[in-house]
């Protein structure tokens, strides 16, 4: 999500804050992921931002109203998996669904999927990545076991004539040639749908329409980095997925409810 944003909007300050120690969201009560969304939210304004992206499917699912109704004059940016554009692209008709748990049992999610079903003749075929977070989160796009995990979860559904893939998490994206992998062993061939862009342009479009667009630059703007968890992991993990070097700040859990 962020290297949409910084490619889209150089010359815009960007904070980010990957709260690696309490990952993955995807597992938890939707209770605590809303009072750890409303926490980050706190902490992020002491920057006195102008506008927050919610850079998680499990966390929009579960906090995205709690946080703009205690911010209201805050442009505030969820994301969801792309279902919409995948039954649009879907060819066959059947879109597998790759997100955590969390996102797949939420009313939210539930109510997207039949709004699209009851207008579209499209089978949605969801599947949880238990653990496939973890394994990103550690930077082990290509390791065995991350394979294995990746196998583990798409094959099923190309099985089922799945021709498009939505990926549910903002983390699978980093995965994309993983599953492309699979796909090719199994000879099938899949669309994979990402979010990322999509969500940067609303943010622009939001930005623009309240006038809170910065100007252009002729060197892009500084990006900020915290981390409820290590700070060389990820730091790692903006230069090896990203290609950026950033400058991380550990935060202290003092404030955050870790129960």
């Amino acid at each position: 999500m962020l290297r949409h944003v910084h490619a889209l909007l150089p010359s815009e300050e960007l904070l980010y804050f990957a709260d690696s120690g309490f990952a993955p969201y995807g597992e938890k009560p939707e209770a605590i992921i809303v009072e750890r969304v409303l926490s980050i939210a706190a902490f992020l304004q002491t920057f006195h931002v102008k506008a927050m992206v919610v850079a998680c499917n499990t966390a929009t699912a579960a906090a995205i109203s709690a946080l703009r109704s205690h911010y209201p004059h805050m442009q505030v940016v969820g994301v969801e998996p792309g279902l919409k554009p995948a039954a649009a692209i879907s060819k066959s008709g059947v879109v597998g669904v790759l997100a955590t748990t969390s996102t797949l049992a939420s009313e939210k999610f539930q109510k997207l999927q039949q709004q699209i079903t009851d207008a579209v003749e499209v089978r949605f075929i969801t599947q949880a990545c238990i653990g496939l977070v973890d394994q990103i989160e550690k930077g082990e796009l290509n390791s065995r076991a991350t394979a294995d995990l990746v196998e583990r979860y798409v094959s099923p559904l190309l099985k089922q004539n799945v021709d498009t893939l939505v990926l549910g998490c903002t983390h699978y994206p980093f995965v994309q040639p993983l599953i492309d992998h699979v796909a090719k062993s199994a000879g099938h061939s899949v669309i994979q749908v990402d979010t990322g862009e999509p969500v940067a342009k609303q943010l622009q479009r939001l930005l623009v329409q309240h006038s809170l667009l910065r100007e252009a630059s002729a060197t892009p703007a500084e990006i900020l980095a915290f981390t409820s968890g290590s700070r060389t992991a990820l730091e790692t993990a903006f230069r090896q997925l990203l290609g950026l070097s950033v400058s991380v700040e550990s935060v202290d859990n003092v404030g955050f409810d870790q129960s």
